[in-house]
């Protein structure tokens, strides 16, 4: 058995079942060795950006890594955008990357680079393989890393010979560490300050956000009169009818200290305090507000479904929520499609227990508002803010839930940074319904140009954040690369192409044209 071979098999007996790759030369026995092995699902991309793209949805909705295959160090540098989207995450998910045999380093080869140094700033834990024997071993000690809650980006480096020469044996499962909980006094404490006079307010992030942890939180709303605030932007929320509602804190951080301005108590589970997006001139940085009791419960790497229950009973809360989200629908009007109306209509056909991937950026408002009373779903975000999420994280939801639909909530401009996804959709059949909000511009740019202080903006300024020189076509781009697309200009039309899109199963795509 060579080191690839033991690697591929160690990873499938410690529970990973998928791997996302784009390899090269240096990988050639690693791809043998996934070929191998019966228990481990191989799906090709075309680019390593939708690579880890689909390895952080896949990770997100099932809490266990997929693999990723990546080829030396520019291929992990390609990767890196939607892995620093996934360490923001805190998903769980192992990179192997090739690199050169040990002996032929030394010759700098083209392809040659610090791939340590490409790798660290976008995990939590690299190791190169000192041998073929090791090998194996980093691959169990990456799987338990990426398991450490909530979970955590790992990276094996390795290099060409280790994966080649035999000699190497399978790994044993390495223990994951427990999960850190808060201790009793700091409950307490917590408490106190919550029955204080004064509004105050419960603010989560992380695994906050699941459906049994959010129970509890309602519970202590119910006790308190606490309102519970979410993170901006949420890995994975579950909303919809019946489960307790969250208001999510807005994005610009003038509107974020207003939402906030009211509070005398907040107290902080799987989130730190909210900072502004970016610095502005004349705008606050820190959101909370000033006066305000800030006490920072329990942080992301605590368990926060264990925190929110344990405050509920130290507060004598009800057994049950007081407030869950009722059904709720609401009418459209026909004319040309417009955010409002694509938001309506989309709750109103949306499945029970769908997965939402929100990249809509500027057009995503109206889809968020009117889908909270829709049925129960998942709602994924761009939670490190490089944009090119969407498309790769939907496909690896779409692999880790084959069973639930997926709805890619795509804004044009930044779909064309992984467009290449609507390949691996089609390659491997994945239920995603792609929807592009087509409005042909950078829009959030054009505005963010204002909130600098930019008031004399010229015409090629402008032009560097306009999309329609020459405008794109995604019902061509999606066709091309085997996803069934449809456009849509009228509310009516858009209500037929979705509700078609979503009775059938496979990807399509409709391209939503918005006035």
């Amino acid at each position: 058995m060579n080191g690839a071979e033991a690697l591929i098999q160690t990873l499938s007996e410690c529970g990973v079942e998928v791997c996302f790759a784009n390899p090269g030369t240096s990988e050639m026995q690693l791809v043998a060795a996934i070929g191998q092995q019966e228990g481990m699902r191989a799906i090709l991309a075309l680019f390593e950006g939708v690579v880890t793209g689909a390895a952080d949805g896949y990770g997100r909705m099932t809490d266990k890594p997929a693999a990723t295959l990546l080829h030396l160090g520019p291929g992990l540098a390609n990767g890196l955008a939607n892995l620093h989207n996934a360490k923001r995450a805190r998903t769980p998910l192992i990179n192997i990357v090739g690199d050169h045999a040990v002996d032929h380093l030394k010759y700098n080869a083209p392809l040659t680079s610090d791939v340590v140094g490409v790798a660290t700033p976008m995990s939590n834990w690299v190791r190169t393989s000192t041998s073929p024997s090791d090998l194996s071993v980093a691959g169990a000690e990456a799987v338990a890393v990426s398991q450490t809650y909530p979970g955590q980006i790992a990276t094996v480096i390795a290099p060409g010979d280790h994966a080649w020469t035999d000699g190497a044996e399978v790994s044993g499962r390495r223990e994951t560490p427990d999960v850190p909980q808060v201790k009793d006094s700091e409950i307490t404490e917590a408490a106190a300050v919550m029955s204080k006079l004064g509004q105050a307010a419960l603010f989560l992030g992380s695994r906050a956000l699941r459906e049994d942890a959010l129970f509890h939180a309602g519970r202590i709303a119910a006790a308190t009169g606490a309102r519970i605030i979410c993170e901006s932007l949420p890995a994975r929320l579950q909303r919809g009818v019946g489960r307790v509602p969250v208001e999510r804190l807005p994005y610009f951080g003038e509107m974020a200290v207003e939402h906030l301005a009211s509070f005398q108590q907040i107290v902080f589970v799987g989130s730190e305090p909210p900072v502004s997006f970016f610095a502005y001139p004349d705008k606050p940085g820190w959101l909370s507000p000033e006066g305000a009791e800030l006490v920072e419960l329990a942080d992301a790497y605590t368990d926060a479904e264990d925190t929110l229950r344990r405050l509920a009973d130290a507060l004598s809360a009800p057994e049950s929520p007081a407030n869950v989200q009722q059904a709720a629908t609401h009418s459209f009007e026909d004319g040309k499609l417009t955010t409002e109306s694509a938001g309506i209509i989309t709750a109103l056909l949306l499945p029970e227990n769908a997965i939402v991937s929100d990249e809509a950026c500027t057009s995503g408002g109206p889809f968020y508002k009117y889908m909270a009373s829709a049925a129960k779903h998942d709602w994924l975000t761009l939670t490190g803010g490089a944009i090119g999420q969407g498309l790769p994280l939907a496909a690896g939801a779409a692999v880790a839930c084959p069973d639930r639909k997926v709805i890619a909530l795509q804004a044009d401009g930044s779909g064309m940074y992984t467009n290449q996804a609507l390949w691996t959709m089609a390659r491997e059949n994945l239920d995603v319904v792609t929807i592009i909000m087509k409005n042909n511009s950078y829009a959030i740019l054009n505005i963010e140009l204002g909130r600098v202080g930019v008031t004399n903006a010229g015409e090629k300024a402008l032009s560097l954040l306009d999309l329609t020189n020459p405008t794109l076509d995604w019902v061509s781009l999606s066709e091309g690369m085997g996803v069934p697309a449809t456009r849509a200009e009228t509310a009516p039309q858009f209500y037929d192409a979705l509700a078609a899109a979503l009775a059938n199963t496979g990807p399509h795509l409709i391209e939503a044209v918005l006035t």
